[in-house]
């Protein structure tokens, strides 16, 4: 899998790091579940329940009944998701969401430094089987930055989701194939240095699986007609919006207000000339015809964005969900920035919204072991990342 944004585990001694008082009961020594069973009935009642959850859910999967976690558009900080439980349908509580986050980024080490990053984690079921690590999941913790498979991940939730935006209007190109071919041609050369060829969609077997020939042509029986394109280069990530009809392009950029280089600019031409191509496989036009297409204007739009050099994955995630463009008026996008700590927060949101989907075969798993970890001390402090999590925090017998 490509790798767009290198993550390296480390301590920040800047960041705020703060005991939290909870227990990993899946990893403890005198107090296993088979001792909670014999000390307390109540414990022992839950865990059967819980047993109980997840073979419903692993039942119904396999029945084809949508019984799953509903994960539905966000409004602000607060989650409107839906999780089923033994009591019905209610809303995740905030305490389930941090433990998700809590079991799906944290890394281990053992004695001889060996780390779990590579550890599989989620598997997405869509036109093929999407798979990440806990290293691409660890990519979600404060001040990092988030791997492109991140950002895959929600753009195959995204069309999946039942709603009429996903479904007719807006389809989002997971980033994989545009990724690597900016990595293959640095600078955005159309002869790549490493193989003297142009780009061509067919060199990327393992990613085509991933891309909707159908939403991605605009086909005529469908009336979608915007395709939300994520980029990455050299660590930043900004988006695209491509109306397939009009032949027309823009960028939103978290950081910039127009290319900030002239290499930049070389980026920008290229990689437009990589969606042409990609549009061209699927069955669909060109955005532009014979060398023009290596000439593909895409003006920027002015919109207010990041606050710090490491969000701009969390702002093209959910611009992906949010932004509507007929609301760009000559060239600028008009919005209420979202303030930094609920920026913060969607970190933790996007734990549980992969892990917690649908789509998810590992889906039983998450929850799980998520259910697993006790927090013995709620705090507000829980809900954020910018809270280092170390051995001392955590009781292992």
């Amino acid at each position: 899998m490509a790798r767009t944004a290198s993550y390296v585990p480390k301590t920040d001694p800047g960041v705020p790091s703060f005991s939290l008082g909870f227990t990993d009961s899946s990893h403890e020594g005198a107090s296993t579940q088979e001792t909670e069973r014999e000390k307390s009935p109540e414990a022992a009642n839950l865990i059967e329940q819980l047993d109980s959850l997840v073979q419903r859910i692993a039942s119904s999967a396999a029945k084809g009944k949508n019984t799953s976690p509903q994960i539905q558009r966000e409004t602000g900080g607060e989650s409107s998701a839906k999780f089923e439980t033994l009591g019905g349908m209610n809303q995740i509580p905030d305490d389930m969401k941090q433990k998700c986050y809590i079991w799906g980024t944290r890394l281990k080490e053992d004695a001889d430094g060996n780390t779990n990053e590579y550890e599989e984690m989620c598997t997405l079921i869509g036109q093929g089987e999407y798979i990440l690590m806990r290293m691409h999941l660890a990519s979600l913790q404060a001040k990092s930055d988030i791997e492109s498979q991140i950002v895959s991940a929600i753009c195959l939730i995204l069309n999946n989701k039942n709603e009429k935006r996903f479904k007719e209007q807006i389809y989002c190109l997971p980033p994989d194939i545009v990724c690597m071919a900016l990595s293959d041609h640095p600078n955005g050369e159309f002869v790549s240095p490493k193989t003297k060829k142009e780009f061509r969609v067919e060199a990327y077997p393992s990613f085509i699986p991933f891309i909707d020939r159908k939403k991605l042509t605009s086909h005529p029986y469908v009336s979608f007609r915007l395709i939300f394109a994520p980029v990455c280069y050299s660590g930043h990530w900004w988006l695209w919006l491509i109306n397939t009809r009009k032949r027309k392009c823009q960028i939103l950029d978290p950081l910039h207000k127009k290319a900030p280089t002239d290499e930049r600019k070389a980026i920008n031409k290229f990689t437009g000339y990589v969606f042409s191509r990609l549009i061209t496989y699927a069955g669909g036009e060109p955005l532009q015809k014979g060398e023009r297409e290596k000439e593909i204007k895409s003006p920027y739009v002015k919109i207010s964005g990041q606050k710090t050099s490491y969000d701009c994955a969390v702002y093209v995630m959910k611009w992906m969900e949010l932004i509507e463009p007929e609301n760009i008026k000559k060239g600028k996008y008009q919005w209420d920035n979202w303030p930094q700590e609920e920026v913060d927060h969607y970190r933790v949101e996007y734990a549980s919204r992969i892990l917690f989907s649908e789509m998810n075969k590992q889906r039983d798993r998450a929850i799980r072991e998520s259910s697993a970890i006790r927090l013995s001390k709620p705090s507000s402090v829980l809900l954020s990342p910018f809270c280092q999590i170390n051995s001392a925090d955590i009781e292992t017998g």
